[in-house]
């Protein structure tokens, strides 16, 4: 007997909305392979959940032989398996390119205070 449909939740902390994103890195031992899931969200948690799934990325280790791929954004959808979930590549372009930026204007900020001459044109 099939399981009946339920609701599939964002996992971000506090979220009650349903999930639309699946967030996940292509992982093999290179016998196998599967998409090892960071997380799942709402639009309104994507660009959140898509930062923290690249930091735990970055600090996952492997075991020699083992691959893992940096985090796609995939759309979620009812009853279709990983293979078959749709990657929104321009989505994921979208949120790197903006956090760039981010990190640009910290640079810029700490260098604005260790540095005030930078960010003050001389008279």
């Amino acid at each position: 007997m099939p399981m009946p449909p339920y609701p599939i939740l964002c996992t971000t902390k506090g979220c009650k909305n349903l999930a639309e994103y699946k967030i996940a890195g292509r992982w093999s031992d290179g016998l196998m392979g599967e998409l090892k899931t960071y997380g799942l969200c709402c639009a309104g948690c994507l660009d959140e959940a898509y930062r923290d799934s690249l930091r735990k990325q970055a600090a996952c280790r492997l075991a020699p032989g083992e691959s893992l791929e940096p985090p796609g954004i995939y759309h979620l959808e009812r009853g279709q398996r990983d293979q078959k979930l749709q990657r929104l590549e321009e989505l994921e372009r979208k949120f790197l390119q903006q956090s760039r930026g981010l990190t640009i204007s910290k640079q810029s900020l700490l260098l604005g205070l260790v540095f005030p001459s930078l960010l003050d044109p001389e008279p």
